[in-house]
């Protein structure tokens, strides 16, 4: 049984929760309604058959005042019935008993049970000297009514006794009963149609809000709701939402600014593959041309699989690993080295390097306890994509030197910079060179597209580090990272 109960439960639990709004809303206020229909049409029955009740009492009552009227009882317990001319609708129903319990009349056509309810009733009130009413059990309602009638010499009293069928006022209060039932199921009927149709009113600019957002998040995310005048309800939900629009155009620019990122840190190693296969089609079956053009491929395929693999970490970083940890010198010299190739002035400086039985391998990567103070809290190849593009933009612009160089900071990071003797940033360019698509010389013939000091940006800050560039002769790029 209890099972049955628990999957009824579970059942109304699962409709109620499916339900819309609307019509939870409604449905609510429709059992309430019915709840206190129910109550004023019990409440209403309850009185009436009160009243009825009271008012068949009143009848009888007002009936037997009229019969003892007309009894006399002298000292000797006689009894003498002074009727009228008109007195025949006084007997209908009525009984006289003198102080003997014997009956002076009856009503005629009266059965021997009602007699004998009659007979008992009189000897009641006679012992108590005083009314008393009584239902007589009948399958007709009926109700009895015992007045004593005191004697002169006030012996025992004689008693009318007189009966009444309830039976007009039972069909009289079963009719109101049903009338009630058919009022309160017509008022639930009207009061939850009026409520489903008005909850639908009310919520409709609900519904349009939710499909103008869905249809703009799609759409046009640059649309927003506003501070347009609305209930205070509704403008509540508009401020939601256009947080929420706000979100998802957030959300939105920043990947077609990664894949903007992507795609321009893959531009140059796509390139280079394309032009080395495009030469070794020309040259034919040059010997040292090909394998110098297949180290060249190999190289520019090992930067396109280092910016992949950088770029599915940073979009990884979010999640609950713990974050990797690199030597700063091997890096940079590892940069340093690439950079010579085109700038033989490069420099390296490391103030603090792992010593001990820390040591940073060829990549960079620390094992170990950390006996030194510059040990980055990235992985190697993090750190060398986020510094390439700023080592490339330093190489590009030097006019004799560049400087790599990385030390601890007093706020226990790690800060590496770029150094070259160039003609520098320009000091209303320092925060513009970090948006994407922003050049600090777009007539210096470089065909970047201004999304690297970007990438390099959004790294550090993934690593929970930041980047910036600093007005001063030359130019200088400075990089902020947790210590490993």
């Amino acid at each position: 049984m209890s099972g049955g109960v628990s999957w009824v439960g579970s059942w109304w639990r699962r409709r109620a929760g499916a339900a819309s709004l609307r019509s939870r809303l409604s449905w609510g206020a429709t059992l309430v309604v019915a709840a206190w229909a129910l109550l004023l049409a019990v409440g209403a029955y309850l009185l009436l058959g009160e009243a009825l009740e009271e008012e068949a009492v009143g009848v009888l009552r007002a009936r037997a005042q009229a019969v003892a009227a007309t009894v006399a009882v002298d000292a000797g317990g006689a009894v003498e019935l002074r009727e009228g001319g008109d007195d025949s609708a006084l007997d209908v129903g009525t009984w006289v008993y003198d102080p003997d319990g014997a009956v002076v009349e009856r009503p005629p056509g009266a059965s021997e049970r009602i007699d004998e309810i009659a007979g008992r009733l009189a000897r009641r009130a006679a012992d108590e000297g005083a009314e008393v009413v009584v239902d007589a059990g009948l399958v007709t309602p009926t109700r009895l009514l015992a007045l004593p009638v005191g004697t002169s010499g006030g012996g025992a009293p004689a008693v009318v006794v007189t009966s009444a069928s309830f039976a007009p006022y039972e069909g009289l209060r079963e009719l109101a009963a049903a009338g009630s039932a058919v009022a309160g199921l017509a008022l639930v009927v009207v009061v939850h149609l009026v409520l489903r149709a008005t909850v639908a009113r009310a919520l409709q600019p609900v519904q349009d809000m939710t499909a103008q957002a869905a249809r703009w998040s799609a759409d046009d995310v640059d649309r927003r709701f506003g501070a347009a005048p609305r209930p205070a309800e509704l403008a509540a939900l508009a401020a939601v939402l256009d947080g929420v629009l706000d979100r998802v155009g957030a959300a939105l620019r920043h990947e077609r600014t990664f894949t903007a990122e992507v795609s321009h840190e893959l531009r140059t190693p796509l390139a280079r593959v394309r032009a080395e296969v495009d030469w070794l089609r020309r040259a034919g079956g040059g010997g040292e041309d090909v394998e110098r053009g297949l180290a060249t491929l190999d190289e520019a395929a090992a930067t396109l699989e280092g910016v992949v693999v950088t770029l599915l970490d940073t979009a990884r970083a979010s999640s609950s690993r713990a974050p990797g940890r690199a030597a700063a010198r091997p890096v940079l010299e590892g940069l340093a080295g690439a950079a010579r190739e085109r700038r033989p002035e490069v420099d390296v400086e490391v103030a603090g390097d792992v010593v001990g039985d820390v040591v940073g391998d060829a990549a960079g990567e620390v094992t170990g306890d950390v006996a030194g103070d510059v040990v980055v809290g990235v992985d190697a190849a993090v750190l060398e994509r986020l510094l390439q593009p700023v080592v490339d933009n330093a190489v590009r612009h030097a006019r004799s030197r560049v400087g790599l160089s990385a030390a601890s900071a007093p706020d226990d990071g790690v800060v590496v910079a770029v150094d070259d003797d160039g003609p520098g940033i320009p000091s209303h360019l320092l925060e513009e060179v970090f948006v994407p698509g922003v050049r600090g010389d777009p007539g210096d013939g470089h065909d970047g597209a201004g999304l690297g000091l970007a990438l390099v940006r959004r790294l550090a800050r993934a690593a929970g580090g930041d980047a910036h560039a600093e007005g001063r002769p030359g130019g200088r790029v400075v990089v902020r990272l947790p210590r490993g």
